[in-house]
Parts: structure tokens; C-alpha cells; sequence
């Protein structure tokens, strides 16, 4: 589907962007291409295909979640900028 550099300005209007005309022409290609891309996926014949959670059919390659000893806090505050007590000092940012 080819798109007009008119129906670019129209989406970056939407979007409230400001192109140059130069950007107007790229991206009415390189918006077009991925409109052709879509097409081309919209002609498969999907009736059949379960659908599924992850595009990887893998199995979760996640290690157990097993509960183990945390770092001391003397460690975990080494690099720490501030500190209180055995936590880290942070800024105020609500009133």
C-alpha cells in the first residue's frame, strides 16, 4: 500500500509531530513497506493455528525460583551514595 506524503503529514499530525519534508518522504516509504508487510501477513491462512502466549514455542528458559540467602546489607550499601542505616538514603519526592 503506498502511502502520500499527505496521509504522512496527516499521521504526524495526529501524533503531533513536525517533519521535514525530507523526513515526509522517508517515512511515506518506510511506512509503506511495513503496510505491504501487514498485507502480506493478512493472506495467511491461520484458521488452523492454536493461538499461543509467546511467539517462542520453547519452554520457559527461566531458572527455579528457589529461595537463597541475600547479600549483607554492609555489601549490598558498598557503592551506596548515602545511606540509613541498612538502606539506602534517597531524596523526598512527595510532599
Amino acid at each position: 500500500m503506498k502511502l502520500s506524503v499527505e496521509q504522512v503529514r496527516h499521521v504526524a499530525g495526529l501524533a503531533r509531530l513536525s517533519l521535514s519534508a525530507s523526513e515526509e518522504e522517508r517515512y511515506a516509504v518506510q511506512l509503506s513497506a511495513v503496510l505491504d508487510a501487514v498485507a502480506q501477513l493478512e493472506e495467511l491462512d491461520v484458521a488452523g493455528v492454536e493461538p499461543t502466549s509467546h511467539a517462542s514455542l520453547a519452554a520457559a528458559l527461566l531458572r527455579e525460583d528457589t529461595p537463597r540467602p541475600s547479600l549483607p546489607p554492609e555489601r549490598a550499601l558498598a557503592n551506596a551514595p548515602a545511606r540509613g542505616g541498612t538502606s539506602f538514603a534517597v531524596p523526598k519526592i512527595l510532599e
